[in-house]
This record gives C-alpha cells, structure tokens and sequence, in this order.
C-alpha cells in the first residue's frame, strides 16, 4: 500500500478540520445532553465509515475492510478508556461545563503519544516478524484477565474507584494547586507557577488513555500493517470518544457482557497474530528459518465480520439480561408490596 503525501496531508487537514468544526459547534456548552451527545457520536461514526468507503475506493476493498476493522476495535477496546475517564472526573472534581474542554485536550495528548507507539510497533514489525508471537502472547493475556473480571462479577464503581496511579506521578513531577481557577491551567502563586487541577487533569486523561490502550495497538497490528491506516484508524476512534463519554457516562454499566465480548476479539485477534507469524516466520529453530505457507491467513473480510459479530451478540445479550434483572427486581417489589397489604388486611 503506497500512500501519498497528498494522502497524509489531506487527511491530517480533515482531521483538524473536524476537530475544529466540533470546538466551535460545541462552545460554550455547559451540559452535555445524551441525546446530543449521540448525534455527535453518529456523526463522527458515519464520518468514519465515509473514509473506510474512501480508502476502500483509492488502495481496493481490502485495506478499507481493515481500516474498518481497525477502528471498530479501537473504537470497542475504548469503552474501558471511558471509565478511566469518568473516574478522573471524579477524582478531580471537573465542573460540568470544564469536561469537554478536559476531554478534548487530554485526548489530543493520546493521539499524539499513540502515534508514537505506533511508529516503535510498525518500526519492530518491519525489523523483527517475530514481534507478533510477543503481540499475540499479549493479547491472550489480556482476554484471559478481562474473562477473569468478567467472571468474577465486578462491577465498575465510580466512588470508590481509586485514581491510576500515574495521577500521583504527575503531581509529585509537575507543582500543582488543588483549587480550580475555572479553565486557566496554570496559575502564578508566591512567585511560582503552578498547575491547576485542569491542567493535572488534561495530562492524566492522555497517560492513562496510552497505558490502558496497551492492548490496542497489537490488536490494530493484528488487523493491519500499513502505518497509514493504523494511524487513521487510533485518530478517528480517538475524535468520537469524547462525545461518546457523554453518552456511556450514564449507561457504561448497562452493556454488562462487554468485557466477555473484547476478550473474544482479542483472544481471535491473537491467534490470527500468531498465524501470520508463522507464515512469514524467519526464525531459525522454526522450519529452518524458512516460512510455513501451509498455516492459513485470516482475510480481513472474516476478521471484519467476526468483530461485528461479537460486538451485536454482547449488544443483545446484555439488553435481555438488564431486562430479566429488571423484571425480576420488579416481581420482587410486587411480592413485597403485596406481603404488606395482606399484613396490613390482617392486622
């Protein structure tokens, strides 16, 4: 896939452009509704779904199915990025009207620290093909703890939640003020100057956005390897996060299944790493060194398909066991309403 420079700067251009678009559409907005909040998200997914359909048309079908395939993932793989979030809203106290402007600083600190683990990732995958076998290995890991946490019923709780620990790193690095001076991120006190909790609150949301999206990019390796798309694909899911905080901020914990469906894509993602590894193995104590064409590739269009398979299934899931809870929690408040009435009757 050769990718032109006219490529790379339009694309920089509609990125900025979009970004700039949703600022000064979104200024001055004090609450974030959800219903507007999901227009936005509809909007950027269907801007996203327009460049796949572009890229589709300038390389073929194939790298636009991947750079889909890539951007769902990253897309999906970010719904825990968002709890980190909502926690360091919380730890910091953002005021309502400061978090979009929290958010979209922070996550432009992601993008930029993203791009360069992807640069080290594609720089080690074109040096080194055994570097999938550690990206694989990885991965597994990862489904395995998120099936563990899944089967051990955990439940996200905001409150109680404590802060990642690079939130402590960053004040002990950067002086800092714990008094909100509203959106100044920095402030001159006894001859010195010092962060703001919006400031603390920017950089942590785009450190801890890097640490948790270890897991995503050996899985976007594991769907693509042209640098071009895994960079649009981490930049596109990265611009609809921030509306898209606004609109699971209330429901994260209503898509319960979600944790058992990325482990899936994940553990499918690795073993699809592992298979490509070994055909285009160049490790000397396996075959000689020499490739083993006979272990079957999986085609981006199944990888695709997959994703989106697991992604509807837990979707549906997750809606029929909050509806049995529901109607069950509603059976029990009956019988308990109606063991008062016939105490009452009796009495």
């Amino acid at each position: 896939m050769h990718v032109s420079a006219i490529w790379w700067i339009a694309t920089i251009a509609l990125v900025l452009a979009i970004t700039a678009l949703d600022l000064v559409l979104n200024r001055g907005q004090t609450h974030i509704t959800i219903r507007h909040a999901t227009r936005w998200v509809i909007f950027y997914v269907v801007v996203a779904l327009a460049f796949g359909a572009a890229v589709a048309i300038g390389f073929g079908p194939g790298y636009g199915g991947q750079f889909v395939a890539g951007w769902l993932t990253e897309y999906s793989l970010s719904a825990d990025n968002l709890f980190v979030f909502l926690v360091l809203m919380t730890r910091f106290s953002v005021p309502e009207y400061l978090q979009l402007r929290v958010l979209t600083i922070g996550i432009l600190i992601a993008l930029v620290l993203r791009g360069g683990l992807i640069a080290l990732g594609a720089a080690a995958i074109s040096e080194f093909s055994w570097v999938f076998f550690i990206f694989a290995a990885f991965l597994l890991y990862t489904a395995w703890n998120l099936v563990r946490s899944g089967a051990g019923g955990e439940e996200h709780d905001v409150e109680e939640e404590s802060p990642p620990a690079v939130v402590g790193l960053i004040g002990r690095i950067i002086p800092s003020t714990p008094v909100w001076h509203g959106g100044r991120p920095v402030v001159r006190q006894n001859h010195r100057w010092l962060a703001t909790p919006m400031l603390v609150t920017m950089i942590a949301i785009g450190v801890t956005d890097v640490l948790f999206a270890l897991d995503s990019i050996p899985a976007i390796f594991g769907l693509t390897r042209e640098p071009f798309l895994v960079v649009t694909a981490n930049a596109f899911a990265l611009m609809g996060l921030r509306q898209l905080f606004f609109v699971v901020r209330d429901l994260l914990d209503r898509l319960r299944h979600l944790d058992t469906g990325l482990s899936v894509i994940l553990a499918f993602i690795g073993v699809k790493l592992i298979l490509e590894a070994f055909h285009d193995n160049n490790l000397p104590f396996l075959n000689d060194g020499d490739p083993i064409h006979a272990v079957p590739v999986v085609p981006t269009s199944l990888s695709l398909g997959f994703i989106v398979g697991v992604l509807t299934v837990v979707t549906i899931t997750s809606t029929l066991a909050n509806r049995r809870d529901e109607r069950a929690a509603a059976a029990v408040e009956e019988a308990d309403f109606s063991a008062k009435k016939d105490e009452q009757t009796a009495a």
